[in-house]
């Protein structure tokens, strides 16, 4: 009798579970308004902690967002799919520009950039499509590199380039021009519930206070780059494409140059797409925005402006070498003043080499990987003019030496030679050691 009991209570419990499962089952159908799967969060999870970022207004970084992980995305996944996710405020962090500036970034928390990435996950494909093939920021399978190889190849076909600056792109987006031409690609009310919340978030400002507007996505979050690219697609690719068919261009975000085949042409190209952008909510940069000639050696007459910077690299004449030997003045791109200058800040800062107690190896770990970057970045074109700054480098190592060791107290060529002798010895120690010099001036 015991036993049979047993089993009707068993059998009962697990009767009650099943009908608890069936009814909560039926409980979240009706509050999932969006179908929006598991799986797309997950994936989303896993491109933001590849990404990596700092905490936003919770001050929840990704190490503590992950000791709850299962919970937490549970939880997004839920409000997400009932529409009840509202994303909080985003925080502002203020970040130094190469020319003495600051450029405002929206920092958005760990769950809301993981919410971010699932809607730009189920728009970026078709998206894609969508633009300009000429357009490179922040698309599959192209580069900043990409824009500078093309820019340089055209220079060398067009005389004349306009230079353009938007000025404060960025936070002078409208939203209403932004969803007009998100609704005619997506008709998915979750994409636009989701973006037009994004767009309306608050920013944090330093005080605490909270601060909204009308216009403007903030740069930092992970949707931003891609309603950008949209609404410039619109806003100057297309109409580009229309109005100036022969008028080829190269863009990456709101950094784009336009090439001409002459001045009154290039004169007019700049008024027309002033008076275009204004109609569309933003403004040119007046001191920024310049019509450049491309001056080589072959092109006659000289003119006032004759260079300009693209994506960190300076484009002027230069004196060049053929493969004969032959010297000839070419239109070509090398790494930047304003790059070289940011270089030269970054190793000053470099905190290994502030102090005398570290060795070499720990200098090493920190500069290293920053040194990878500029070598793969801007030793593509013109290496040359790289390598004189990455000398600097070894300057900055000689001199945290004269500090360290007293037989170096001397004078800077002590040091220097002392560097020379640890290069050949541990000629893999920093990466700009094991890079040949070039020799070449192409």
């Amino acid at each position: 009798m015991k036993e049979e009991g047993r089993r009707t209570i068993i059998r009962f419990s697990l009767r009650g579970k099943l009908i608890f499962f069936f009814f909560r089952r039926i409980q979240l159908m009706k509050t999932r308004a969006f179908n929006i799967s598991k799986e797309a969060v997950w994936s989303a999870y896993k491109r933001v902690k590849a990404n990596r970022g700092s905490a936003g207004v919770d001050e929840v970084s990704l190490k503590e967002f992950d000791k709850d992980l299962k919970n937490n995305l549970y939880k997004l996944w839920a409000r997400m799919c009932s529409g009840s996710y509202m994303p909080p405020p985003v925080l502002l962090v203020e970040i130094p520009k190469k020319d003495g500036g600051v450029r405002p970034l929206g920092i958005p928390t760990v769950s809301d950039r993981i919410a971010q990435t699932v809607v730009k996950q189920a728009l970026e494909t078709d998206l894609d499509k969508l633009f300009h093939e000429d357009s490179y920021g922040y698309r599959p399978g192209k580069s900043a590199i990409d824009a500078i190889g093309k820019c340089r190849s055209r220079c060398w076909q067009y005389n004349w380039v306009v230079d353009l600056d938007i000025k404060g792109f960025f936070n002078n987006i409208p939203h209403d021009l932004l969803l007009k031409a998100l609704e005619r690609h997506t008709s998915v009310r979750w994409h636009l519930l989701y973006i037009k919340r994004w767009l309306s978030a608050p920013v944090q400002q330093k005080d605490g206070s909270l601060h909204t507007s009308e216009k403007g996505t903030p740069q930092g979050a992970v949707v931003s780059p891609l309603l950008a690219n949209l609404f410039l697609h619109y806003c100057m690719d297309k109409w580009l494409t229309l109005n100036y068919p022969k008028c080829p261009f190269e863009r990456y975000a709101d950094d784009a140059v336009i090439h001409c085949r002459t001045e009154t042409e290039a004169k007019s190209l700049m008024e027309s797409l002033s008076q275009r952008l204004k109609d569309c909510g933003l403004e040119l940069h007046p001191e920024k925005t310049k019509v450049v000639y491309c001056k080589d050696g072959k092109r006659k007459g000289d003119y006032e402006i004759k260079s300009f910077d693209f994506l960190g690299y300076g484009f002027q004449p230069r004196l060049c070498r053929s493969k004969t030997g032959m010297s000839f003045v070419s239109f070509t791109p090398a790494i930047s003043k304003k790059s070289q200058k940011h270089i030269l800040e970054k190793v000053r800062e470099s905190k290994q080499l502030q102090q005398s107690q570290s060795d070499l190896v720990s200098i090493a770990e920190e500069l290293n990987p920053k040194l990878r970057g500029w070598i793969n970045y801007y030793g593509k074109y013109r290496k040359s003019k790289l390598d004189q700054i990455l000398s600097l480098v070894d300057i900055r190592i000689a001199r945290w030496a004269r500090k360290k060791y007293k037989k170096l107290h001397g004078s800077i060529q002590m040091s220097l030679k002392w560097v020379g002798k640890v290069k050949k010895s541990m000629p893999n120690l920093f990466v700009h050691w094991r890079v040949k010099p070039c020799t070449t001036s192409g």
